[in-house]
């Protein structure tokens, strides 16, 4: 489920760096809105689908609502989930812990 989880993660921050740095810039600076709505549905259900994983995941791996709020917020910043997968996901700290985890 956690290589699923950095998928999805890996795909709400593409998204959300296309909906906000070429749709949005398309439709404010060249008045062409055509992107929008296909971006901003992507990037919603992609959203949606990446906290419902990220609770599951938390429920899964027992992670304290801390680590779930700092998933959550970077999910609100362009790109914020590939920093928060490589520093808590792919950090040698996390990354024992996680394997330990997996062991029970």
């Amino acid at each position: 489920m956690l290589k699923f989880f950095k998928i999805i993660g890996y795909l709400e921050a593409v998204s959300a760096i296309i909906l906000f740095f070429i749709a949005m810039p398309l439709k404010y600076i060249f008045n062409d809105p055509s992107w929008i709505p296909y971006a901003g549905r992507i990037h919603g259900g992609l959203f949606v689908l990446y906290v419902i994983i990220l609770y599951l995941v938390k429920e899964k791996y027992n992670w304290s609502m801390t680590i779930f709020l700092i998933f959550f917020f970077a999910g609100v910043i362009p790109g914020g989930t590939i920093w928060a997968e490589k520093k808590f996901i792919e950090g040698k700290k996390y990354k024992k812990i996680l394997a330990e985890q997996e062991l029970k």
